[in-house]
Order: structure tokens, then C-alpha cells, then sequence
């Protein structure tokens, strides 16, 4: 007889989740993904000055507030047809790698890597071994007995004392933990040292966008960071060395810890490159642009059809008809207003209608978009793919090295089709982080160069016609490719839509009730303790959910704050 599993919300993301599933034999056999808070940002905006747009498209989530603040003048930028300077795109470019660098590097170790180990089964690991074991893996110089010995002490601590606070609320103990105590306990000590290498990168957000979160220093047409070397106020080359200097810092720790993790996580959890497929269209932006039109990317991005690199079709620009033609949203499924069918973004429309939840209607308070009316997964995942079937040179050389550790770790072939799983999720995201770091180094050079043949300017005035005009921005954030769309009358915002990668993924079902992403991906999941589904978590966090960006709206009346039911 089938169960009834209903988590809500979802932990260790940002937002309210709500997942349900029926399992049936072991294995789940429906699934619903629902966002649980209303997001009225489009609402917000109208009427409100397009150079103001991207201080308030921040305030959507608290996570990703670079991805919004770039994309939103990207849209404004695009109505317009305005050119930005190199070095505001540099800048810009920057600021994008080294936010996602961060998110990808904390994503893994301290949202989702305890899906994987247990950290109490740590305590019984012996020290001398785990370094033994660590040390096969890379020349870390952190990976003595004595780290793991004094972290292991650090971990005992909260155990004996009851209370294990940021490693609270874990499934440890889990049959589907699978870990031995010495691979828990290097896991568990390198997130400890994470801390430290996230903070490190963050602040070249901090250094060049002002402050983070929400950064200050972008402008429709480009950016406030005045070049002066001879100003301690303004952008100097002792601020430009300082950057260069924490990327170089947080390089080892990207190539020596965190990518040889997810492949010994990958390896030692082989079973899971065969759960949580789902959708295999996928979908994703060229970005990081190298010229002043939106015509030439460092990194490649466009549309994989049905898991095929054959049917990659670029998306060539930042104003490519291709995309802009391609996308819809649906409130079927959604407590929306529901009119004659999807509408595309320009004629998007914000109007709640909330029915309760219907298995069979409206469940969700996130939209349900479509490219050319077909489901799409976005994230690392698809933007990895794309790159590789681009030609990319470095995401080629990365995917090869995680794959060829992965089989050695595992003692046997691990191909790419490997990928298209839960654990192939995070083994992408590993990927995007160091090519990230590595193009993450080109930016500073570009950026360096250019200042150095004389340009200082960063910033191009925009001037707004009386007529209507429309834009939208797109950006590969580190949750996946994120777009804004705008129209644009009398200088003034008539209508302004977010459609951003948690929309993608956790949408409801489509007008023809193709399920989403993260549903799809749920599908014959086993689940060894319903009371307990670590396993539904684990594909959830795999594609690290943000659902502040997709919806923004709470239950004032309820004092639950997380729950799982089994019916």
C-alpha cells in the first residue's frame, strides 16, 4: 500500500520547500514540488524607475543577490541597446565568479555534504588512517593526523554535549549512510576548513561590490567602481593585488579538497549516479562577456534536448532571438490566475489566486516555465554540459579528471552518463567551481590589461525614450541561467518578470502535466525509512534549491517550522 511522505518545509536550503511523494515497494512513485511563500517583486517594480530595478530585484533572496542585482540591469541594458565598458564588464564578471565560487564551495559542505556523512560515525574513525586516506587523494598540507585529530575533538565536543548545533537535525545512522568512519571524519574536518576558504573568496564580493550581501556598485550602464590608482578611495592597485592574491588562496583548496571529496563521495556512493535523472533538456546562458555588446562570452551556454550533445544549439548573445522567443510561463498548476494559456514573460502576469492544495490542480505558488513548451532542468549540471558540448576547453579537461577519479576511487569505468544523477549534480558543481576560479583569474588579467592600455572608464549613461521598449537580462548563476524580463514606457516600468532557476527546476506541472526537475528526478527514488526520507533530501539538496527567489510568502497562523508526515 502506498505512503503518503510530506516534508515541509526542506531544510538547509534557502526558502520554503515543500515536497510530497508516494512510495510504493520501497520506491517513490508520485511526486509534488511546491513552493510555499508568494513572491509579489513584479508588482513591486511597476511604476518604479528601470535604473532603480536592480536594488530591489536583490531583496528577492538573500543568497543570491549578486545573481539579481547583474541580471536586472542586464534587462534595462538590453531595452536600451547600450554598451558597457570592458571594465565594468570585467568587474562585473568578477564579482559573478568569485559569488558563485563561494556559493559552490559552501553549497556542497555545509548545505548538502551531511546528506552524505555522518558525523557521528566520525568519532569511532582513527586519525592516523583518515590522513593516511586523505593524503591518497591530494598533497593538502591540512590533512595531518594532527587536523583530523583536533577536529575530531571539536566533533566529540558537540556530541557529548547534546547539543550539535550546526550539525543538528541529521540523519546520522541512516542505512542509507554508507561512509566509513575514517571518510566521515576527513569529510566532516574539510568542512570545518571550508569555512575559512568561503569567507576568503566572499570578500572579493565584498572589496569590489561594496558590501555583500547586496552589493552596491552596479549601475544601469555599468558600474560606480571609479580606476584611480592614485586614490585610496576608489578602485587601487593595492585593492586589485589584494583580489588577485585571495583567488590565489582559495585555488588550492578548490582542486585539493573540494574536488577530491565529491569524487570520493561520488565513488563511495557509486549507486547514486543511477537516482535522481529526471529532466535531461537543459538549459543555460553563455556569460561572462568580453566585449562591450553581449557578443562574445568567456563561457559558453545554450540547449541540450533529451540528454543528446548532438542537439546543443548555442545561445550566441545576450539579445539572441533564439532564447527570447523560447520561453513561457504557465500558472495551471500554480495559485495563480489562470488565463487562456502560458504567456511569455512580456505579457507575464502576478495575480494570486490560492485554491488550497489540488494533487490534480493548483498546488504551488511558483510559475511553471517552458523553452519551445518542453520542461528544462538548469543549474551546474546543465551548464556544465553545455560548455563541454561546446568545445570548452577547461570544462572538458575538469570533466575528465573528476570521471577518471571517480573510476579510480571506485575500481571501475564511471562514464559521463554518470552525470545525469544526484551525485553527477554535485560533481558538475565541483566543476563549474574551479573552471569558475580559473576564469575567475582571466577577469583580473583582462581587467589589468586593460587599465594598463589607459581605459579607466567603467560607465556609460543611459538615456530612456518615451516610447515603449523591451529587454531582458540573463545570467549563469550558480543555482542555474536566471532571467528578467522588462517593459518599459515613458521611462517607467510597466510590467517586470523574474523567471529564475528555482522556477525552473521546482515549477509544477506543465499545461500537459510533464512533471518539473526536481519532481522527475524524485521518481523511483528509493526510500529505505519513510519516517525518515534522507533520501528525498538528498536529490532536493542536489540541485540546492533557492525558493526565496521563486516565491516570497509565509504562513503567519502556523507554528511549525519542519515536519515530515507519513500517512
Amino acid at each position: 500500500m502506498a505512503q503518503r511522505i510530506t516534508v515541509d518545509p526542506i531544510t538547509r536550503i534557502e526558502g520554503h520547500l515543500r515536497v510530497d511523494c508516494e512510495v510504493d515497494g520501497g520506491k517513490v512513485t508520485k511526486a509534488w514540488a511546491s513552493g510555499q511563500m508568494w513572491r509579489g517583486i513584479e508588482l513591486i517594480l511597476q511604476g518604479k524607475d528601470p535604473r532603480d530595478a536592480w536594488v530591489f530585484t536583490q531583496r528577492i533572496c538573500g543568497v543570491c543577490t549578486t545573481s539579481h542585482a547583474i541580471t536586472s540591469v542586464r534587462t534595462v541594458e538590453n531595452a536600451l541597446k547600450l554598451e558597457i565598458p570592458l571594465n565594468a564588464q570585467y568587474i562585473r564578471n568578477m564579482i559573478q565568479g568569485a559569488h558563485a565560487v563561494h556559493d559552490h564551495i559552501v553549497h556542497f559542505y555545509h548545505l548538502s555534504a551531511l546528506d552524505f556523512v555522518d558525523i557521528v560515525s566520525a568519532l569511532k574513525a582513527d586519525p592516523a588512517a583518515t590522513a593516511k586516506l586523505a593524503q591518497s587523494l591530494s598533497d593538502w598540507p591540512n590533512n595531518s593526523v594532527a587536523d583530523f585529530a583536533t577536529a575530531q575533538k571539536r566533533l566529540a565536543a558537540f556530541v557529548n554535549s547534546g547539543q550539535l548545533g550546526i550539525f543538528g537535525s541529521g540523519y546520522w545512522g541512516h542505512p542509507a549512510m554508507k561512509l566509513p568512519p575514517e571518510a566521515n571524519l576527513m569529510a566532516a574536518t574539510h568542512y570545518l576548513q571550508a569555512l575559512d576558504y568561503q569567507r576568503r573568496i566572499n570578500k572579493v564580493v565584498a572589496i569590489l561590490g561594496s558590501k555583500t550581501p547586496h552589493i552596491q556598485n552596479v549601475a544601469v550602464g555599468g558600474v560606480t567602481n571609479p580606476i584611480n590608482f592614485d586614490s585610496q578611495s576608489t578602485l587601487t592597485l593595492e585593492k586589485l593585488m589584494y583580489i588577485k592574491t585571495l583567488i590565489g588562496e582559495v585555488g588550492d583548496f578548490i582542486t585539493k579538497v573540494y574536488i577530491p571529496d565529491v569524487c570520493a563521495v561520488g565513488a563511495l556512493y557509486a549507486d547514486w549516479t543511477a537516482i535522481g535523472r529526471g529532466v535531461v533538456n537543459y538549459l543555460t546562458t553563455p556569460d561572462m562577456p568580453i566585449d562591450t555588446k553581449g557578443t562574445k562570452f568567456a563561457l559558453p551556454g545554450g540547449y541540450i534536448e533529451n540528454a543528446d550533445f548532438a542537439t546543443f544549439k548555442p545561445i550566441t548573445s545576450f539579445s539572441d532571438p533564439y532564447f527570447e522567443q523560447g520561453v513561457k510561463e504557465s500558472t495551471k498548476h500554480s495559485w495563480y490566475e489562470t488565463g487562456s494559456g502560458p504567456l511569455h514573460p512580456y505579457k507575464g502576469e502576478t495575480k494570486p489566486q490560492y485554491t488550497d492544495w489540488q494533487d490534480d490542480g493548483k498546488y504551488s505558488w511558483i510559475k511553471t516555465p517552458t523553452f519551445y513548451d518542453k520542461r528544462a532542468q538548469v543549474g551546474p549540471l546543465a551548464n556544465v554540459l553545455a560548455m563541454y558540448a561546446a568545445g570548452h576547453a577547461r570544462t572538458k579537461f575538469w570533466v575528465g579528471e573528476v570521471l577518471n577519479t571517480v573510476s579510480a576511487i571506485a575500481g571501475a569505468k564511471v562514464g559521463a552518463d554518470a552525470l545525469h544523477s544526484t551525485i553527477g549534480r554535485h560533481a558538475a558543481r565541483a566543476v563549474r567551481c574551479v573552471v569558475l576560479h580559473e576564469e575567475l583569474s582571466n577577469q583580473w588579467n583582462l581587467l589589468m590589461e586593460n587599465i594598463g592600455k589607459g581605459d579607466t572608464t567603467t560607465f556609460n549613461k543611459p538615456v530612456f525614450p518615451k516610447e515603449e521598449i523591451r529587454g531582458y537580462g540573463v545570467h549563469e548563476a550558480p543555482r542555474g541561467m536566471l532571467s528578467h524580463w522588462a517593459v518599459i514606457k515613458n521611462g517607467k516600468i510597466e510590467n517586470y518578470q523574474a523567471v529564475v532557476p528555482t522556477t525552473w527546476n521546482a515549477g509544477p506541472r506543465d499545461e500537459k502535466g510533464n512533471l518539473s526537475a526536481y519532481e522527475a528526478a524524485l521518481m523511483d527514488s528509493p526510500v529505505a525509512d519513510a519516517e525518515q526520507p534522507l533520501e528525498v533530501i538528498r536529490t532536493m539538496h542536489s540541485f540546492d534549491p533557492c525558493l526565496a527567489c521563486a516565491v516570497h510568502l509565509t504562513d503567519t497562523e502556523s507554528k511549525s517550522t519542519y515536519q515530515v508526515k507519513v500517512a
